[in-house]
């Protein structure tokens, strides 16, 4: 699977019109561990005309028929987990203990619960007793462009292509070249469920070439974006010409607000979650507002578990954070960790760098800056690594005011053993999701954000609401 060139189109592996190599690089060792070929504009073509062919068939499928296939895809992600981890872990430099367990189980959980939502699902419903022979019919919006991001392959694959799916879409993936080897097993697993030729297609290649072409093209009638808020907004207009509909799942700079009374755990909760992944999540809990009266003893725990916090090669064994992904990501994360110091934030762990030991490989130092203000860089722009800001505040309205403060709006975090403190809190945050006292999101929960986060919901029901199309139908009998 891993030396793999070829593109998934129409139901079967078809080499590239023109061939162009791309090598993908295990960021762990800096070295190439697999050759793809980015498509060309023929190439896309080719994937949205098989995409166009397929979706009258596969739009009139019954909602048996598609559950039934997605039982089958599920049952292939299972039995092939331990390929998938590997593929993820290698790819984009998530620790094996990380790519077996979260990594991994985000593709299944999706899989799973877009399935329930798939069952559950009333796609015909009369509009109300107010208007007899009124029917709500909801229908698949058409042919999908895909396009997904490296931090979490399967996550945001499994997001898109199975509520697709199950809304009776057909669709284009483009993963990130940076990690396409967990998408193209992906594609495999579909290939061997049995889906019809033409509904699910895959072409590699880059944001100026594919990314661009799916999102321009008149023939594609939604696009599902997850990245960058630059990235976002580039696709919004190059799309607004066709008027097809965009769903876009953006950046973080989540806010996690502890107050004095929080359990005594918080803290550490919170540095490591900022940590996992690398750093390397749009939700990561990147600035933690503390009030002033135990801001000491937490910008020493943050210091303490940053120090404590272990970095090496993804491909060990163990509880550590791995690399980040690309030597592009390393040198941003380098930029602003340097900012941070220029601006006068107190570093108290980490720095810049690499850890001890990790001469190669794209590894960050965990890092820590205390007397951070909210118009400091560090505090304003998505990092995308291991590194925290610690702000202090003086009261509840402080607290929702500096948290606020930002172009984002995804994922904000409250630490109180005040439930009602913490419910008043959650209804004045500006974010699509808040987060108490480290509750993660329950199954099929919607994810997305305000502001620039984005303007879509994945997940659940509401994930499957992003791909259809709403009808009135008059006259019903």
């Amino acid at each position: 699977m891993l030396e793999k060139r070829e593109f998934y189109i129409n139901g079967q592996w078809v080499a590239p019109a023109q061939p162009k190599d791309l090598e993908v690089i295990d960021p762990s060792t800096e070295e190439p561990c697999a050759v793809i070929s980015l498509g060309s504009e023929a190439d896309t073509n080719a994937a949205v005309a098989a995409a166009k062919a397929a979706f009258e068939g596969w739009s009139q499928t019954s909602k048996e028929e598609r559950y039934a296939l997605l039982e089958k895809l599920y049952a292939n992600y299972k039995a092939r987990s331990t390929e998938m981890a590997e593929a993820i872990s290698m790819e984009m430099g998530a620790p094996m203990a990380l790519a077996k367990t979260a990594q991994l189980g985000a593709g299944a959980g999706h899989i799973k619960n877009l399935m329930r939502a798939l069952k559950e699902f009333e796609f015909e419903r009369p509009l109300g007793e107010q208007a007899p022979g009124n029917q709500i019919i909801y229908e698949p919006i058409g042919v999908c462009g895909l396009i997904t991001p490296w931090n979490w392959p399967m996550n945001q694959v499994a997001l898109k292509v199975i509520a697709a799916l199950a809304a009776g879409c057909t669709m284009v993936l483009k993963p990130s070249e940076i990690s396409p080897l967990s998408s193209m097993l992906f594609a495999e697993m579909i290939d061997d469920a049995g889906f019809p030729a033409g509904v699910f297609n895959l072409v590699n290649g880059d944001g100026l070439g594919v990314g661009s072409q799916l999102s321009g093209h008149p023939d594609i009638d939604m696009i599902s974006f997850t990245g960058s808020t630059r990235a976002g907004v580039a696709i919004s207009k190059n799309a607004a010409d066709s008027v097809k509909r965009v769903s876009l799942e953006l950046g973080g700079k989540g806010a996690n607000i502890v107050f004095a009374d929080a359990d005594e755990k918080a803290v550490v909760r919170g540095v490591r979650h900022c940590f996992n992944n690398t750093g390397q999540s749009c939700n990561a809990p990147t600035r933690m507002l503390v009030e002033r009266s135990i801001y000491d003893q937490a910008v020493a725990t943050a210091k303490d578990v940053a120090e404590k916090t272990s970095v090496d090669i993804a491909s060990l064994e163990g509880r550590h954070i791995g690399p980040v992904v690309s030597e592009l990501q390393y040198n941003k994360i380098q930029d602003l960790i340097a900012k941070g110091i220029e601006e006068g934030a107190e570093l108290v762990a980490g720095g810049l760098g690499k850890p001890e030991g990790l001469d190669k490989g794209y590894f960050v130092r965990p890092t820590v800056f205390a007397g951070v203000n909210n118009e400091m860089t560090i505090a304003r722009e998505e990092i995308f690594g291991p590194v925290l800001s610690i702000i202090p505040f003086d009261s509840e309205e402080e607290a929702v005011q500096i948290a606020n403060d930002t172009l984002y709006g995804l994922t904000n975090y409250v630490q109180t053993q005040d439930g009602d403190k913490a419910n008043r809190i959650s209804r004045k945050l500006r974010s699509g999701m808040v987060q108490i006292n480290g509750e993660m999101l329950g199954a099929g929960a919607p994810f997305g954000g305000y502001k620039q986060s984005g303007n879509g919901r994945e997940g659940g029901v509401w994930g499957l609401e992003e791909f259809l199309e709403v009808k009135v139908v008059t006259g019903w009998s």
